[in-house]
């Protein structure tokens, strides 16, 4: 009988492995297939894949090379926010004063201090776009008695970096939507919207219909022409933060009107300016002059300090932050991550200081720092460089974590599998989870650098290594 339930083991134990063995063959060969691409001639390739349950390898190619990862790089911001900040974390942005509220009149400044919330405004979630943020201001002013401000109201940007920008970021990226920064009070997602309306033929100048909101101090060169119909959006806008000038070049479709999203360059001081129109259509009026941190900064003014709180507004919760950073991958969500990391450790709110933070929480979890070079939280620098073992490893260590199911929610899903993009210029990333037709649980990294021809053709190249999974 024990000799029979021995042959019986040993019998699964071969088909088991003859499974493995055979998974692994198959991952092997579908990429060098991809390899032997005209695509791939002066490509870098990282690929790795691992079994969900077990942590072992599966299949692994160049799987310590560092390679650019564009935005899969997200995964190592949640993960670590998750565990650094606290599934509980909120963003907070308080309402104070200094002086003395008199009679209904604040004999003192108005000062609203931002932690850096990057859904300050947001058009995402219901309770938290401008009209909200409007009323909730206001509420607080007249539950305190306040009917007038004698003093300067003041938007407190001053507890993260005077530099929003991080390190390592490319100049034509500054000024499109994507490449918004995180200052220390973010408004409207740091983006705002220019309508063009195309010309009549190919190649004729476009001229901007409608700017979504009148930026302090700023002018808007226009030099767009018409593309062909069908072309999409096809324009760059360079307007660096504090920038006065804004550049916008390229094409847009013939046809309809197109719309263009921009990183605003100050947005503490548009938050200003806004504040001020709403304070006056509410008859709240103030003898002194609305500004932020940081123009009383650059002009070497002192910036007043909240000596008491009206009222705390507070961001969404993480998990549905979470779910945007990784659902529509934007870049504002991984900065603020970050600052928010090295604030909440070591009261310096900026990106070198936070990056560093989540190097040393993932080097303690087995990933070296040469197989993570973080530059940034949200993987916009072509500076960074990680490793696809690193990105197994950090989501294996995810699925064991009480918070899992909200950071596995907010992976989107491409090719019908739950995975991470990344995309910048010449470089293409996934990395995710699969689970196989037999029940079996994937984890998997795969990272191309410098690849030939188009995008497209390339994703639906990986696609057919990534299918080998299912």
């Amino acid at each position: 009988m024990k000799k029979k339930i021995f042959s019986i083991c040993v019998f699964f134990s071969f088909i088991c492995s003859t499974q493995a063995q055979t998974i692994t063959e198959k991952l092997k060969k579908a990429t060098e297939k991809l390899l032997d691409d005209t695509q791939m001639k002066n490509a870098s390739l990282g690929f790795s894949v691992a079994d969900a349950e077990t942590g072992a390898t599966v299949y692994s190619y160049n799987g310590d090379i560092g390679l650019s990862p564009a935005s899969s790089q997200k995964i190592f911001t949640a993960i670590a926010s998750y565990d650094i900040l606290g599934q509980d974390f909120r963003f907070i942005t308080i309402i104070g004063y200094n002086g003395s509220i008199d009679g209904g009149v604040l004999k003192g400044d108005l000062i609203i201090k931002g932690f850096g919330d990057p859904t300050l405004g947001s058009w995402r979630y219901k309770g938290f776009k401008p009209e909200d943020v409007h009323a909730k201001i206001l509420k607080s002013l007249k539950t305190n008695g306040i009917r007038a401000i004698d003093g300067n109201v003041i938007v407190d940007d001053g507890a993260y970096a005077l530099q929003p920008m991080p390190g390592g970021w490319p100049w034509n990226d500054m000024g499109n939507y994507y490449g918004a920064p995180c200052w220390g009070l973010n408004w409207l997602e740091n983006q705002y919207d220019i309508t063009f309306r195309p010309g009549k033929k190919i190649e004729e100048e476009t001229t901007i219909a409608k700017i979504s909101e009148a930026l302090p101090g700023v002018t808007i060169i226009n030099q767009t022409t018409t593309g062909e119909s069908g072309s999409g959006d096809q324009s760059s806008i360079l307007l660096p933060p504090f920038g006065t000038t804004g550049i916008v070049t390229g094409t847009l479709p013939l046809g309809k009107n197109t719309t263009a999203s921009g990183a605003i360059p100050n947005p503490p001081l548009l938050f200003a300016q806004q504040l001020k129109q709403w304070l006056e259509k509410d008859t709240i009026y103030s003898t002194g002059t609305f500004t932020c941190a940081n123009q009383l900064i650059i002009n070497r003014q002192k910036v007043p300090t909240i000596k008491y709180s009206l009222d705390t507004l507070f961001s969404p919760p993480m998990d549905d932050m979470i779910y945007y950073f990784l659902q529509k991958s934007i870049n504002l969500y991984g900065e603020s991550l970050v600052k928010a990391i090295g604030w909440k450790k070591n009261k310096k709110g900026e990106t070198s200081e936070g990056v560093g933070i989540v190097r040393d929480f993932w080097e303690q979890k087995g990933i070296a720092k040469n197989a993570l070079k973080m530059i940034d939280g949200s993987g916009l620098s072509p500076q960074n460089y990680d490793a696809v073992s690193s990105e197994v490893k950090a989501l294996l260590y995810a699925k064991k974590q009480p918070w899992f199911e909200a950071f596995y929610k907010a992976l989107p899903t491409y090719n019908g599998t739950k995975m991470k993009s990344g995309t910048i210029a010449m470089c293409k990333a996934y990395t995710g989870y699969q689970k196989s037709s037999n029940g079996k649980n994937y984890v998997f990294s795969m990272i191309i650098n410098n690849y030939n021809g188009g995008h497209d053709a390339l994703v639906n190249k990986m696609y057919l290594i990534l299918n080998v999974l299912k």
